[in-house]
């Protein structure tokens, strides 16, 4: 059974989601997989939640508490033995804490930075407000999602499903090389979205490639309640 390296709790995940022209996405995408399509079109998601109660080789490690994490990712696949492992690529994610930061590039290769961050979930008669932000050049972006407090289970073949039912990450080390490693977690519940607002400078945070995004409005935006999750230490190299 492989070991786990870091167990936690990710809550109140939010997901925006951008339809993207493919061609965007092919400097960034990994040897050895393809792009993941949703009814023929591609998708890049800015998710904002909550990363609680973190472990890293199941020792609690307190002092980190409880913190956001922004990322933005986009979706391929890899085939082996006719078998579709479903994952993603992340262009950036970012943590308020170096050590966190650091830790994530040295060991699987990724992109974090570290960067001042707050948030603020509030629940209010049957509604819940859930706000993450993050400082760029001293201005302060956000996601903010107004829920319903009732979770229902995901549709099959629907967005949300899409969306979440990604298990593997897959970083680019270099033209050549690839990591793959596995995310584990339960089906996540969803919540219905009343309202949203976001503000964020995709060219700042994330280049000029996305700039576009910052006059576009997301196709979808889907929040889920979140569970415990693992990332296992194994890490394949191809």
């Amino acid at each position: 059974m492989s070991r786990i390296f870091l167990s936690a709790l990710w809550e109140d995940i939010i997901m925006a989601n951008y339809e993207i022209d493919p061609s965007v996405l092919k400097p960034f995408l990994p040897n050895g997989v393809e792009l993941d399509l949703y009814n023929g079109k591609a998708y890049i998601s800015l998710v904002g939640f909550m990363f609680k109660k973190i472990r890293i080789f199941r020792v609690p490690i307190p002092f980190f508490g409880n913190f956001e994490e922004v990322n933005f990712r986009f979706y391929v696949k890899r085939t082996e033995s006719n078998h579709i492992k479903r994952g993603v690529v992340f262009i950036n994610e970012t943590v308020p804490y170096k050590p966190v930061a650091w830790l994530a590039n040295k060991l699987y290769k990724e992109h974090y930075i570290s960067i001042p961050t707050r948030s603020s979930i509030k629940d209010e008669e049957a509604k819940r407000k859930i706000k993450y932000e993050w400082e760029k050049n001293g201005n302060w972006n956000y996601i903010v999602a107004e829920t319903s407090k009732e979770s229902e289970p995901m549709a099959n073949n629907s967005i949300e499903e899409f969306i979440f039912e990604h298990y593997y990450g897959y970083t680019k080390v270099d033209s050549l090389n690839t990591i793959e490693y596995n995310v584990n977690h339960p089906r996540w519940r969803i919540k219905k979205v009343i309202d949203y607002s976001i503000d964020c400078d995709f060219k700042a945070m994330y280049g000029s490639d996305f700039s576009f995004l910052n006059e576009q409005k997301p196709n979808s935006l889907i929040v889920a309640e979140g569970s415990a999750v693992s990332i296992g230490w194994q890490r394949t190299y191809f």
